[in-house]
């Protein structure tokens, strides 16, 4: 293969990287997923390790993440315009037989925003510069930051702020969003930035030493734009069902939100739910779906120490079993509960 398949830009570090690799596992000759290409750190690492019968598929709902990845000229790579809730419909339509549903070797989920979207001021991801508040991680879909805050109920944005943020002062923060809308509606990055801090300055001491005031906010206001959490929930039992056995799952989240949601969905696919004193041999306990591969990992001092971003990152790994997996149970139980993981 040529050099420029396996060159990943500079300007993008991907986050646990070697860590990644390992948890996959991977074979020469096997079928694997990227669901979340970003600028491809992960998937040129991937196609490295596989041989020329080995094949990876890549999603992104970014459209500048996947026009990044049309310059991977490698035919045992394909990219698809999708979100990773599509998991299941995307593996389907490339790899599936007649009559069965597509198996994967293994299945790579990097979650939350990229280092390219919060770089670039006109995706209105980050508070640190001036840009149109968008926050739209596919810019053609669904209504932007700004529409939402203009349209959202007091009560509204005081749970999403609150819920998904998990920001203390969400009552100040919504009321002074709120009267500010009413002078003028909140369309920037900088507007809505100076109007949180203004919100929150009397509590600013007992922050977290060096993190934004507006750091929060702006997260909850990006999870809802582009239902996260609810793309997670969706995408996990599509990736479980479709693992062959000994396939691997590995998910790198970012914040709290997400991880409890999938240390959640992988405990339930993988934990004996039945009471250990019941008269019952090991051999005849029906056998769980997934087996945890080793504790959580985050990144080390080293690679925090060169990419930043790596700090909040959390890797958690799941190998299929040869059980039956019924999706439609895994979906009922996050439903139940539903996916923001502080109702439950």
């Amino acid at each position: 293969m040529s050099t420029s398949t396996l060159r990943t830009p500079t300007q993008h570090r991907p986050v646990l990287l070697a860590e990644s690799l390992a948890a996959l596992a991977i074979r020469a000759d096997g079928a694997y997923v990227d669901a979340t290409f970003g600028r491809g750190g992960h998937s040129r690492a991937i196609l490295a390790r596989l041989g020329p019968r080995g094949r990876l598929i890549a999603l992104d709902r970014d459209p500048q993440a996947v026009e990044s990845a049309r310059a991977i000229a490698d035919p045992r790579f394909r990219i698809e315009h999708a979100p990773f809730s599509e998991l299941g419909r995307v593996l389907d339509a490339l790899l599936a037989r007649p009559g069965a549903a597509a198996r994967v070797h293994g299945v790579l989920a990097d979650l939350g925003v990229s280092s390219p979207q919060l770089e670039d001021a006109s995706r209105g991801f980050s508070f640190r510069q001036d840009g149109p508040l968008d926050m739209r991680m596919d810019p053609g879909s669904g209504p932007s930051a700004a529409d939402w805050l203009a349209s959202a109920t007091e009560q509204q944005i005081r749970e999403a702020i609150g819920g998904y943020g998990e920001e203390r002062f969400a009552q100040q923060v919504t009321k002074a969003i709120v009267a500010a809308r009413r002078r003028e509606p909140i369309r920037r990055t900088e507007q809505l930035a100076a109007v949180v801090a203004a919100a929150v300055r009397r509590g600013q001491a007992r922050r977290q030493a060096g993190k934004d005031p507006a750091t929060r906010t702006f997260q909850a206001l990006r999870i809802l734009v582009n239902r996260e959490l609810e793309e997670v929930a969706l995408m996990l039992p599509q990736a479980i069902e479709r693992l062959t056995a000994g396939g691997r799952l590995a998910v790198i989240s970012f914040h709290s939100l997400e991880d409890r949601l999938v240390k959640r969905v992988l405990r339930a696919c993988s934990a004996d739910r039945l009471p250990r004193d019941l008269p019952i041999r090991a051999r005849e306990l029906p056998q769980a779906p997934l087996r945890i591969a080793g504790k959580a990992l985050r990144a080390s001092a080293a690679e925090i120490a060169a990419n930043p971003r790596a700090r909040s990152a959390t890797l958690r790994v799941a190998e299929r079993t040869g059980a039956l997996f019924d999706a439609s149970l895994l979906q009922r139980l996050i439903a139940e509960h539903g996916p923001e993981p502080w109702r439950s």
